[in-house]
């Protein structure tokens, strides 16, 4: 064994030891954990987009063409429409859901965070992009158009998980009551007034917080 030479160990170089701190730029607390994360989300929102617009203008265009043509080709005109015009309303799909995921991962970057004002400025800056061939006012107006659109979408959402999902309160309520519950079986247990099959049952009910009143709890 070499005896040490008392100077410290080696540091590993500055740009090194700053790697791990730049890695991960996109890991700004998505909302939705099951969607991808950016920028991955962009080519899925990219694809998930055409196939919605391809299956539903196949499904549009196939009545409308039905609809049109004469009696005993209405399928033949049905599928020719639908065949020329799906890929078309796909590719329109595509493109507002790959630009509207772009500039949603791009505000979650600058931004550092995610929340609905990304999707609202999003929807705005999209509307206002693809409108731009038609002039300021084309843009402006389908900018204002697409951020009232997503604003509407994301305070619905918004409404929602917040009538969907539980307060603090009530989850430690409900904690306390399956905790109450679950003490209130192993006494039962010990005192032998369980056994068998009905107490594999009353065990997965108090461990879940569903079990019955029992008569102890109905005479508090």
């Amino acid at each position: 064994l070499k005896p040490s030479s008392g100077r410290p160990a080696a540091q590993p170089p500055a740009s090194d030891q700053r790697k791990p701190a730049e890695m991960g730029h996109f890991d700004t607390g998505d909302r939705d954990a099951g969607r991808e994360p950016c920028p991955d989300r962009i080519i899925e929102d990219l694809g998930g987009a055409f196939g919605m617009g391809a299956v539903g203008g196949f499904i549009w265009h196939f009545v409308k063409g039905a609809r049109n043509s004469p009696t005993g080709d209405r399928f033949q005109g049905g599928l020719y429409s639908a065949r020329g015009r799906a890929p078309i309303l796909g590719g329109n799909f595509a493109v507002w859901g790959g630009t509207f995921s772009s500039f949603d991962c791009s505000l979650q970057y600058i931004r550092r965070k995610d929340d609905h004002w990304n999707a609202i400025a999003s929807g705005f800056l999209t509307g206002g992009v693809l409108a731009a061939r038609g002039g300021w006012k084309a843009a402006s107006r389908n900018a204002v158009i697409g951020g009232v659109l997503l604003g509407i979408i994301e305070g619905v959402a918004a409404l929602l998980m917040k009538s969907t999902s539980k307060t603090p309160r009530e989850m430690a309520l409900e904690q306390m009551e399956q905790e109450k519950q679950m003490k209130d079986y192993q006494q039962r247990a010990e005192s032998g007034q369980v056994s068998g099959m009905r107490s594999w049952v009353e065990y997965a009910q108090a461990s879940t917080g569903f079990a019955p009143a029992t008569a102890s709890n109905t005479t508090e």
